[in-house]
């Protein structure tokens, strides 16, 4: 059953290597929970209690909202094929923009994606395996390839516009800071 780790093991990173889809939770102390599934070959593990994640624009912020005043994080990776697995990594993250020093040397890990936004650099403080036995099993029938079509059709100007219009301000009314450190 559920086990915990200080650290990541060669297992685990090669459990995480393997997943097509992670979830991000995050919250304030006074906001609502957020929760958001993540794909599109987006996440690297840097080191046995580091991880970093690209994020691509969506229709919310919630994340970046949050772990500017709240850093604490939790990713949960699920098997849904092959031996159940629950893996959960705890700890505390920071966001990277596009205007900060360290976004070259993060982003520069990643294939470029069309609207990316921001990456989460995240400390791993706790590692912890669950059974998993109850979720569902699923055949991966492959990536959808519309937001980006959808970020390719915008450009640049037309994205950072949409962040304007639709991520500046999280649903709790808190600032994302992604247009003042975008630039």
């Amino acid at each position: 059953m559920g086990q915990r780790f200080a650290e990541l093991s060669e297992r685990h990173v090669q459990f995480i290597e393997k997943q097509r889809i992670f979830f991000v939770g995050t919250a304030t102390a006074d906001s609502r929970v957020n929760v958001s599934p993540k794909g599109m070959d987006s996440l690297r593990v840097l080191g046995k209690s580091r991880i970093a994640w690209l994020n691509v624009t969506g229709s919310g912020n919630e994340t970046a909202a949050h772990v500017q005043r709240q850093p604490r994080m939790t990713l949960m990776f699920a098997a849904f094929e092959g031996p159940p697995l629950i893996l959960r990594l705890y700890g505390t993250a920071k966001v990277v923009h596009r205007g900060d020093p360290d976004w070259s040397s993060l982003h520069s890990l990643f294939e470029p994606l069309p609207g990316a936004r921001q990456i989460f650099d995240m400390a791993v403080e706790l590692v912890q395996t669950s059974c998993g036995m109850a979720v569902p099993l699923y055949d991966y029938a492959g990536d959808r390839d519309l937001l980006n079509d959808w970020a390719t059709k915008k450009g640049e100007q037309g994205v950072k516009q949409y962040w304007e219009e639709k991520n500046a301000i999280s649903l709790d009314g808190l600032p994302t800071d992604i247009v003042a450190k975008s630039r």
